[in-house]
């Protein structure tokens, strides 16, 4: 195997000492202009790197950040992700970017890979069938900074970055009620995850606010992919030909409600109405176009890793988690009858 090139090979080869190469390769005044040319030209040809493990020991800093996202390919998680990246470099940190693939059994294996790099602190959104965060204890325990987005767990003390999920779930159903829509149908994601609970409440308390009886058959929890979206549809279509309107928790699973109503011959939104959630890019391209809550991804992103590196360079030990709220809006498209 080739050896690792050494400040001490620097060092014999321009003759000088490993303290003065050192100095060097790092600018340092105290050094003069040839040496530090000579010294980094060398560097450069003989393929040095600096051993950055041995420096985060020495300093207990690694300026890494971890980063677990249920599915990267997520319109909404790449744009968290672009923002934490953006945000990170500002302030002269890496990410280590890792995905769960809503899987627990992944996600404790991510959480594991990144305790073992070190890194100076996470950002977790929760993966769908994650019930505990028994994994994140050795972070607590070392007091390395953890930030919740988007899917997040209550009970774990930490700062979150998230958006009023509640708030626009009543603004989203109250839009179908006040454009006279009266059997609406909610396609909710798994109850374990608190943005659904959130979402779904949001929606049955809409309903009892303007007077309109809550249907349980109306309610259909599930992980909310493409497949579920089509046979969720179907099974409330099936067992309430009344139906005219859904609220779904996601835009794929909206997207998939819109092409299942079409190919049964409903009209949208004369028919039935869709709104979906977080303004992904497919929800304006399918036709119609979908009415849907946008949730700022990138800007929830930047917002995330600044508090995060806040908490981790901050000199009180005593710092206390807060919570950021970004705002959200409902785009009104062709999906949903106008008012």
């Amino acid at each position: 195997m080739r050896r690792e090139v050494t400040i001490y090979d620097i060092a014999e080869k321009l003759n000088v000492s490993p303290s003065t190469v050192s100095r060097a390769l790092k600018g340092h005044h105290s050094i003069g202009k040839k040496t530090i040319q000579a010294v980094q030209n060398l560097a450069k040809e003989l393929g040095y790197q600096p051993n950055t493990f041995a420096t985060s020991l020495r300093k207990n800093k690694t300026n890494l950040i971890g980063v677990i996202t249920p599915k990267i390919n997520r319109p909404f998680q790449s744009d968290v992700i672009s923002g934490i990246d953006d945000e990170a470099d500002k302030h002269g940190y890496n990410v280590i970017l890792s995905q769960s693939n809503d899987s627990y059994k992944k996600e404790i294996k991510n959480a594991e890979a990144l305790f073992a790099a070190r890194v100076d602190g996470v950002i977790i959104s929760f993966a769908m069938e994650t019930k505990n965060y028994d994994h994140f204890m050795p972070f607590v325990n070392k007091n390395i900074p953890i930030l919740q987005f988007d899917r997040t767990y209550k009970n774990l003390e930490s700062s979150r970055v998230i958006i009023d999920n509640y708030k626009a779930s009543v603004e989203a159903t109250e839009y179908l009620i006040k454009t006279g829509c009266k059997t609406i149908g909610h396609l909710a994601g798994l109850q374990t995850r608190e943005i659904y609970r959130q979402r779904t409440q949001g929606y049955l308390d809409a309903l009892k606010k303007n007077n309109i009886p809550f249907r349980p058959e109306l309610l259909i929890e599930s992980n909310l992919n493409k497949k579920d979206g089509v046979a969720n549809a179907a099974e409330l279509l099936r067992g309430n030909p009344d139906i005219d309107a859904v609220f779904c928790s996601n835009d794929t699973s909206a997207i998939s409600a819109v092409l299942f109503f079409k190919r049964v011959g409903k009209r949208i939104p004369e028919d039935i109405s869709i709104i979906g959630f977080n303004n992904d890019p497919g929800a304006d391209i399918v036709e119609p176009e979908i009415t849907t809550i946008e949730q700022p991804g990138y800007e929830m992103g930047r917002a995330a890793t600044d508090l995060l590196i806040r908490q981790i360079e901050s000199e009180d030990k005593e710092f206390k988690p807060q919570k950021l709220i970004i705002d959200t809006r409902l785009i009104i498209r062709s999906s949903t009858r106008k008012l």
